[in-house]
């Protein structure tokens, strides 16, 4: 991850990161590629997914992903990857919304970086 954060955003990210599971950006082109249904979510600011984002993602930025996920995705069980900008965000999001009783939540590492560093589509 290019950007060097603040050690204490760090510290709460690794935190988060010890009850999550993670994937990686070949796993989620993987499973675009193969057709598989699952919510694609970026939980960048709206400015960012507006500029450019992951084919098939929608929008539930950090700041309000436990507020709005229940009416977007109201199923606890859906199967749900969720990225931001290099896996930080998603990392405290997909916490956030395992503690709310979601429990097929991944965050793709790397993030939208890595997958626009990998050349693959963007929306």
């Amino acid at each position: 991850m290019a950007n060097k954060h603040n050690p204490g955003f760090e510290a709460i990210v690794d935190d988060a990161r010890s009850r999550i599971r993670e994937c990686n950006v070949p796993d989620v082109k993987k499973r675009l590629d193969a057709g598989e249904k699952f919510y694609l979510v970026d939980v960048r600011e709206e400015s960012e997914f507006a500029a450019a984002h992951l084919p098939g993602a929608i929008h539930i930025g950090k700041g309000v992903i436990e507020r709005d996920i229940e009416t977007k995705i109201p199923d606890v069980d859906a199967d749900i990857v969720l990225y931001c900008g290099g896996g930080y965000r998603s990392a405290l999001a997909a916490d956030a919304l395992q503690k709310m009783g979601y429990t097929n939540v991944i965050s793709m590492d790397g993030g939208f970086r890595a997958w626009k560093d990998a050349s693959h589509p963007l929306a």
